[in-house]
């Protein structure tokens, strides 16, 4: 923007210096914004009613779902909806408590909390403070709602703080190009999915094992990749990317400290549930097994334009080895590469990757992808266009839940649209490729005075020396080795 303002920055220009306004506290406020707005399209799903028994003159209070509000406002929310279906408004403890539900060919099957440890615990904490909120509201005349909204507003204000975390985590990560964090703090994908769903827990946990790793604490990013993987199945995927890196730069002594870190951590958190209530706590995986293909997903649109159908264990095969090749082909690009690719390239990767291949790529997933693409991908206009396609999947994806009779639009444009996302992931994924390929046109490895650097979030990575010889041997001429880039940008004050 300086450009319009009237040209780049000089050379003595004081920039961040500030004792109020820093780059930190600016994102913050962005990000608030962004979350405000956010939380406020949900809202329409927040509205109260009240119905009135003409049999018994009473009167009680409900959420107003008439004319199917969620999906024609555009504001369902899973977290609205799981305070009932997982239990929560009766008290009960996850993974102990079951219900019955049909599972569509007439059949009761017996069901439990479907969430990993860490997401389940959260939502039952939130409804325990909604409770007790609800009862101070009782005593002392505090502000009160219907337990569902307490719920959902409590659950926010959490998820708005982890993703607080996540952009400071990721602006932190990227050290000198730290104003490159302000996608994640403005994306329209979190205007619209902040709230849909508990994934900012895991995003928050993944950005801070980042950071870690980056700050040369491979323990502690090991612990965060642990904690998060117990919250969502995805950040265990960084302890691919970090065994790839670590395997070419002989740095595997550090990959097996996080690597330690985070079966310890997983294990710590999983085991009393594991122990107690081994049913419960397995049917995430249960669950995960024997769902179908989501009409999300690539594997549904190429079944659907064969006129065919998945079965569950054939598709369960097909996308599992579908995300081996993706691992595989991803491994050889990191080894076989001119140079070492960053670590939030491979990450960006490996998550877009499992995306494109899973049988479910549920609307909020596309969040898991936004701090890793900030930090991988140094081209704003094109990672706000993808951004703006992705979150606008949410209007033709509601529209596949209202009836006929008041639907607006056809379903081919929610076809038409789910691979216009695909198509824009994929271009992102080529791009970052052809800069692993071409590293000298990566702009993330450069410092804003236009030194050399490495990996700026590689942490121990960071200035490595390829320690595997048929690697060394793929460098073309004219690549500069990283251990002069380590002393370029020791020069240039980079590492405080």
């Amino acid at each position: 923007m300086s450009w319009v303002l009237g040209g780049p920055l000089g050379a003595h220009a004081a920039v961040g210096r500030s004792p109020r306004w820093t780059p930190i506290r600016v994102l913050f406020l962005l990000a608030l914004c962004t979350l405000a707005l956010s939380w406020f399209g949900k809202a329409g799903c927040l509205q109260q009613e009240v119905v009135v028994n003409a049999g018994q003159g009473q009167t009680a209070v409900k959420l107003d779902r008439d004319d199917q509000r969620q999906f024609t406002d555009l504001c369902y929310s899973d977290v609205i909806s799981l305070f009932g279906a997982e239990q929560l408004d009766r008290g009960e403890f996850p993974y102990r408590t079951f219900w019955f539900e049909n599972n569509g060919d007439g059949r009761e099957i017996k069901r439990y909390m479907e969430y990993p440890v860490i997401t389940g615990m959260y939502m039952y904490a939130t409804a325990w403070m909604g409770r007790e909120w609800a009862s101070a509201s009782d005593r002392w005349g505090l502000p009160g709602a219907l337990p569902a909204v307490l719920y959902f507003d409590l659950a926010a204000l959490g998820l708005a703080l982890f993703w607080l975390i996540t952009v400071w985590a990721t602006a932190l990560t990227a050290r000198t190009r730290i104003w490159a964090a302000w996608l994640a703090a403005v994306s329209p994908l979190v205007i619209v999915h902040a709230f849909t769903n508990f994934d900012a827990i895991a995003t928050a946990a993944l950005a801070v094992a980042l950071l870690c790793w980056a700050r040369k604490k491979p323990w502690l990013a090991g612990v965060f990749i642990g904690l998060g993987t117990a919250a969502k199945f995805y950040p265990l995927l960084l302890l691919v990317v970090l065994f790839l890196l670590c395997l070419r730069s002989g740095k595997l002594r550090d990959w097996c400290a996080a690597a330690a870190a985070a079966v310890i951590a997983w294990t710590a958190v999983n085991l009393p549930i594991l122990i107690l209530y081994p049913h419960g706590w397995y049917e995430f995986f249960r669950l995960n097994s024997d769902r179908g293909a989501d009409a999300d997903t690539l594997l549904r649109l190429a079944a659907k334009a064969i006129g065919a159908t998945w079965r569950v264990d054939v598709l369960n095969v097909v996308s599992s080895g579908l995300m081996i090749l993706v691992v595989l082909s991803i491994g050889w690009l990191c080894l076989a590469a001119p140079r070492r690719p960053r670590v939030a390239q491979v990450a960006f990767l490996i998550v877009a990757g499992f995306l494109l291949v899973n049988k479910v790529w549920s609307p909020q997933y596309s969040l898991w992808l936004v701090p890793l693409a900030v930090l991988a991908i140094p081209h704003t206009r094109l990672l706000l266009a993808w951004m703006a396609i992705d979150a606008l999947v949410w209007i033709p994806r509601m529209s596949l839940f209202i009836d006929p009779s008041r639907k607006w639009l056809p379903q081919e444009w929610f076809t038409t649209i789910i691979v216009i996302r695909a198509l824009f992931v994929i271009a992102l994924c080529i791009i970052v490729i052809w800069q692993i390929l071409r590293p000298e046109h990566d702009l993330m490895r450069r410092d804003n005075e236009g030194n050399q650097l490495d990996d700026p979030a590689g942490g121990v990575l960071d200035g490595a020396v390829d320690r595997l010889s048929w690697a060394r041997r793929t460098q073309r001429p004219g690549i500069e080795g990283s251990g002069v880039e380590r002393t370029a940008t020791d020069r240039a004050g980079v590492y405080p």
